[in-house]
Parts: structure tokens; C-alpha cells; sequence
């Protein structure tokens, strides 16, 4: 089966050469490669034009203050070219091993009922490599612990779907895989966790989580709009959603702040 790998960027000129040539390096070879750049200026300009005949490449303004709406954005126009029965989302600043295709192509080929595979990634940090820690959560009613935008690869119908019912503007805070995670692991259930390791997610001084400080204004109201991310989707699939305490304390502590900031 044809897999497409689609990622978006802005900015990631000290990581972007190793992103792609992970791509290109890749073992399996009925591939495609897209690239959305949200218009860098970073010099990524440079590398982009050195692979321009090696991958795909398109180039679109910010439509957003915030990055995680400009990344749905990027990935969504990527989407609409793409052509793979499977697609692999990256993120400019991770890579993937040599056999990371070759193994997803195995995986969904055996799995054929499975819709998203998230492969449980290294952590690249200050040039050591740690473990990615899967937490399991107290209740089904909280979010699972987020397996990173790069490691994770969706069925092409999967994907359209969720494009086709993301406004893309709404939830501003809410990344995409904050969105994927939770929905394929708390409404389709249709997905597999691997320990595979063949994606490499770098924490970077400038990713978007990097801007938003645990337990500041912004992080608080993050975590409300993620609840109120999860109660829209259940809502959409006429599932209850039973807010807990962790709901309610997250609102008030946005009101409070809210007024204080005022």
C-alpha cells in the first residue's frame, strides 16, 4: 500500500534537514513526502529548495495566532494532495528511523480493522534519548496520556473524516494530536499502541508546547478547552460525558484568573 508522509513546518531550519532525509532513507519505497511550510523565515528556504525534487513542497500564509490552528491548517491543505492509504504525520523538528514504513505497512496490513497506530516514540533531549512514558489515567472521562503528532499514522478515510468535522479555528489551544489521541482512543477504539520506537520526538526550546508555562493563565484555559473539546465529540457521538471534579476546578480556576487578569 501506498503511505504518505505529510509534514508541517515553520521555522525548523536547525531540524528540518534531519527530518527529511529520514523520510527519503526510508526503507519502504511506495511513498510519498509533502511538505506545508507556513512561509519560514528562518533561512529554512535554503533546504527546502535543496530537496525541491526530491519531495513535495508548498508554501501558505498563517491564518492564526496560534500554532496549533495554523498546524491543522498545514496538515489539512497537505492532506488534500496526498494520495496514500496510509498517512504519517511529522513534525518538522522530529525524524523517523530507517524502518519505520516498512513496519506500519506490516502492522495495518495484519490489523486491517485497526484506523490509527500510535507507535510509542524515543525522546531526543539535550542529545540524550529517554523513554516516552504512556501514563494510564484514573478515569475514562479525563484524556489518555498524548502520543506526539509524529507518532501517529492514520487510514486515509480515518483522517478525512476527522478533516471534514475539525473547524479548524475552534479550539485554539487544542493541538492536532491532542485531537487524534482522543478521539481514536476515547470514541472509535479502533487503533493499536506499539513499542516500536522508530520515531524520534525532539523537545525543542520553540515547539508549541514549549510557550506555555505549567499552571500559567494560558495552560489553565488550555486544559478547559480540552475539556470542552472532549465533551463536543462525545456529544457528536450521543456519548454522556460525565464531567468530574477535575472539570469544575479547571473553571474556576480560569474564572478567577480571567477576573484578576482584567
Amino acid at each position: 500500500m501506498k503511505i504518505s508522509i505529510i509534514i508541517s513546518s515553520y521555522n525548523k531550519n536547525n531540524y528540518l534537514e534531519k527530518c527529511i532525509k529520514s523520510c527519503l532513507s526510508q526503507n519502504y519505497k511506495n511513498l510519498e513526502i509533502i511538505l506545508y511550510d507556513n512561509n519560514s523565515t528562518d533561512g529554512s528556504d535554503l533546504i527546502l529548495n535543496k530537496y525541491s525534487s526530491n519531495i513535495i513542497i508548498k508554501k501558505k500564509e498563517k491564518i492564526s495566532e496560534y500554532s496549533a490552528v495554523n498546524q491543522i491548517d498545514l496538515l489539512k491543505n497537505a492532506f488534500s494532495i496526498c494520495t496514500g492509504e496510509i498517512i504519517c504525520l511529522l513534525d518538522a523538528d522530529d525524524y523517523f528511523e530507517d524502518d519505520k514504513l516498512i513496519n506500519l505497512n506490516k502492522i495495518f496490513s495484519k490489523n486491517t480493522l485497526n484506523n490509527v497506530v500510535f507507535d510509542t516514540p524515543k525522546i531526543l533531549s539535550n542529545k540524550n534519548f529517554y523513554k516516552f512514558n504512556n501514563k494510564k489515567k484514573f478515569s475514562k472521562y479525563i484524556w489518555p496520556t498524548i502520543f506526539p503528532t509524529s507518532s501517529i499514522s492514520v487510514k486515509r478515510e480515518f483522517l478525512k473524516t476527522f478533516f471534514d468535522n475539525t473547524r479548524v479555528g475552534m479550539y485554539p489551544f487544542i493541538e492536532v494530536d491532542f485531537r487524534i489521541n482522543c478521539l481514536a482512543r476515547m470514541i472509535d477504539h479502533k487503533f493499536l499502541i506499539i513499542e516500536d520506537g522508530s520515531t524520534v520526538y525532539r523537545k525543542v526550546p520553540d515547539g508549541i508546547m514549549s510557550n506555555i508555562k505549567k499552571f500559567s493563565y494560558k495552560w489553565w484555559k488550555k486544559r478547559l478547552e480540552a475539556h470542552y473539546f472532549i465533551n463536543d465529540i462525545y456529544n457528536k457521538n450521543k456519548i454522556i460525558y460525565k464531567k468530574n471534579y477535575d472539570f469544575y476546578l479547571t473553571k474556576i480556576i480560569v474564572y478567577l484568573l480571567n477576573k484578576i487578569i482584567k
